[in-house]
């Protein structure tokens, strides 16, 4: 076994990095299973799509205010003690939304599944910055995005199989408790591949949570993310959706053809994007200028997801979906190693937790919003909304926080 200060060999820090992949693919999930029975759970509860995006906002609110608290109690606590809370309370609410006898009980297990959710992709932030190279980070992080992506793409195959068979509610009891299976691998990959001590990492000094945001940096990066991410959750939530109001298609047939395509190329964007900047790193870029470039490249080609809607056949829809949706994991592979860059080991997940906290508060009004606009106009405007922001995104990084004299 290791000792604990000194770090493990390569090919075993991405084994204890791969667990963590899987622990983001349970998160999404419990959390996508909803978008996959987005029209059985809208069927029986008669909700709109304004409604249906309220339910969304309902997750995403709890979820943005408990971030910045899941970041600091991982930073505190230590990842271990982190991820077991996070995925046990998560795997519970997750089990808890299948006996949801109305409305507002559905709303409350969603918030319940936000709080504890909200640990996720902070505790993936700190597995990365504990077990890799700087350079290795976006391409870390991009091991994440297969992580998200698997789980995404799961949802459809995996709840839809349930439903169909069992009901709904059971595809939500039995996705919830798959989760709690990852408990007993992590206890033995930590066992036998113990994280570094964090200190040996760091370039920095650490600052205080009170200093962090006070520093204009982070701010900076919440509000970036917001507008990178726009295309992401576009294709997170309403894919399934999309498909059966656009092409009339039934859900179990468009889950089963077609929706778990785009989260594959989703995963294949995130590694790409975190290889590229790996690439040119080990050219001699700056990471600010590597990240930079790809956040730029990625956003440039999310332009094409106003063609999305204009498709004449779910295939073709699909295949723009995919590309629209490997683009933005791209992008948001440089985008969440930011701030492993910016703050260093010891306060990785708070950094982390503050921007999926901006994110989740945006989504809390952005979800009703565009349900309200699909109801009255369809799914054009919104691609077309959403393809342009993430270029405003990397504008906003690229005249602050990638400059070189702001990225020390």
């Amino acid at each position: 076994m290791n000792s604990a200060k000194e770090p493990p060999a390569a090919g075993l820090r991405w084994i204890a990095v791969a667990t963590f992949a899987l622990f983001t693919a349970l998160n999404y999930l419990d959390r996508q299973t909803l978008s996959a029975l987005a029209p059985e759970v809208k069927a029986e509860f008669r909700l709109s799509n304004e409604d249906y995006g309220w339910l969304q906002s309902a997750f995403y609110l709890v979820y943005a205010l408990a971030s910045p608290f899941a970041g600091l109690f991982i930073d505190r606590a230590g990842l271990h003690a982190g991820a077991l809370l996070c995925i046990t309370a998560w795997s519970l609410a997750a089990m808890a939304t299948g006996w949801a006898a109305d409305f507002a009980t559905l709303a409350l297990c969603r918030m319940a599944l936000g709080v504890a959710e909200a640990g996720g992709i902070p505790a993936f932030g700190k597995a990365g910055v504990l077990y890799l190279q700087p350079k290795e980070r976006a391409l870390g992080t991009g091991l994440n995005s297969l992580g998200v992506s698997l789980g995404s793409l799961s949802a459809p195959l995996v709840a839809g199989f349930f439903a169909v068979r069992y009901g709904w509610r059971a595809a939500f009891v039995i996705c919830g408790a798959v989760s709690l299976l990852w408990l007993p691998l992590w206890l033995t990959v930590r066992r036998r591949i113990p994280p570094p001590d964090p200190t040996l990492q760091s370039t920095n000094p650490a600052q205080t949570p009170a200093e962090m945001l006070r520093d204009a940096r982070l701010w900076i990066l919440v509000v970036a993310n917001i507008l990178v991410m726009s295309t992401y959750q576009l294709w997170t939530i309403w894919t399934t959706l999309f498909l059966v109001q656009r092409y009339q298609l039934p859900a179990p047939e468009a889950n089963r053809i077609y929706a778990w395509i785009p989260p594959i190329f989703a995963a294949v964007g995130g590694l790409f994007g975190g290889w590229l900047a790996l690439r040119w790193m080990n050219a001699g870029d700056t990471w600010a200028a590597a990240r930079g470039r790809v956040i730029l490249y990625g956003a440039l080609v999310s332009l094409l997801t106003i063609a999305v809607p204009l498709m004449p056949t779910p295939a073709l829809a699909t295949a723009m979906v995919s590309l629209s949706f490997l683009c933005a994991n791209a992008v948001s592979a440089n985008v969440y190693a930011l701030p492993q860059d910016i703050f260093g080991p010891r306060r990785t997940a708070f950094a982390v937790s503050a921007i999926t906290s901006g994110y989740g508060l945006m989504l809390t009004l952005y979800l009703p919003f565009l349900g309200r606009i699909i109801d009255r106009y369809g799914f054009f405007p919104v691609c077309a909304l959403n393809a342009a922001l993430p270029l405003a995104g990397w504008l906003l990084l690229h005249h602050t926080a990638l400059r070189p004299e702001r990225a020390r």
